[in-house]
């Protein structure tokens, strides 16, 4: 081995150490880093540096931003890392109206509402005033409104049960222009067929139906009438298969007789 090459043991001891104090102070630092870090995070939990400083709310039409809020029972005062989701959601989907509730957390210190309404299918008549109908078949009592509705067809003769839910599905199912022609739908159920039903269109006809194929064959409503005489007023059938009676003809029934019938 070379001579110029040789390292004394005198002149490694100084550079050894130095690279353990240099470890050793970056030790110290890294420790001291996670410390504060930990204190920080610590007083961050427990101060109101973590509560909720902005709720989001998306899908709510009928139900306020207020009402939603209340029901969630969230505030400025709820801590971030402590809201519950779950039990917001179920808390939320306790509301008559309410469908569905999503609840998200968008750090640092915001919440995420996003909540889906049952839609108002139709209105029973309940004596002078009107009670809505959602989507799901269940009347909305405590909503009266005496407003004749102009959106959605008014129902009489239901009350809630089968008829009524497979009657919604079915509106549900009809084309929107369909849906905005319908004035009245009368439930006249007669001994052979409990789901009978008698409308009345805005454009001044009849039609008469059975919920078991009334999706099917009114989403057709729209080619029907085109094949009619625009002066000729009548009642189409829709029970078996599909043929126009004039009013007036014979063996066209009235409006009161119709009625009568159904009774």
């Amino acid at each position: 081995m070379e001579k110029g090459k040789i390292v004394s043991l005198e002149d490694r001891i100084p550079k050894l150490k130095q690279q353990r104090k240099k470890k050793a102070n970056r030790r110290l630092i890294f420790l001291l880093l996670l410390f504060f870090l930990l204190i920080a995070l610590v007083v961050y939990f427990q101060s109101p540096l973590s509560n909720i400083k902005k709720i989001e709310i998306s899908g709510n039409n009928i139900y306020s931003n207020e009402e939603v809020i209340k029901v969630s029972g969230l505030s400025d005062n709820t801590n971030i890392w402590k809201v519950d989701k779950t039990e917001i959601s179920k808390s939320l989907k306790n509301l008559p109206q309410m469908k569905s509730a999503d609840v998200k957390i968008k750090l640092p210190n915001t919440v995420i509402l996003e909540v889906s309404e049952y839609k108002r299918m139709a209105y029973i008549m309940n004596e002078k005033s009107y009670l809505p109908v959602l989507e799901n078949g269940k009347i909305l009592k405590g909503q009266e409104s005496e407003e004749i509705p102009a959106n959605a067809p008014i129902l009489f003769g239901f009350s809630e049960g089968e008829p009524l839910k497979a009657m919604i599905k079915d509106l549900e199912n009809l084309p929107e222009e369909v849906q905005n022609s319908i004035s009245e739908i009368h439930h006249t159920p007669k001994e052979s067929d409990q789901y009978r039903i008698t409308l009345y269109m805005n454009d001044g006809f009849e039609v008469i139906a059975s919920l078991r194929s009334f999706s099917e064959k009114m989403a057709h409503y729209p080619s029907l009438i085109a094949q009619i005489d625009s002066n000729s007023k009548g009642i189409i059938d829709l029970e078996v298969g599909s043929y126009f009676k004039p009013y007036g003809e014979e063996g066209a029934a009235s409006n009161e007789e119709k009625a009568e019938d159904a009774e």
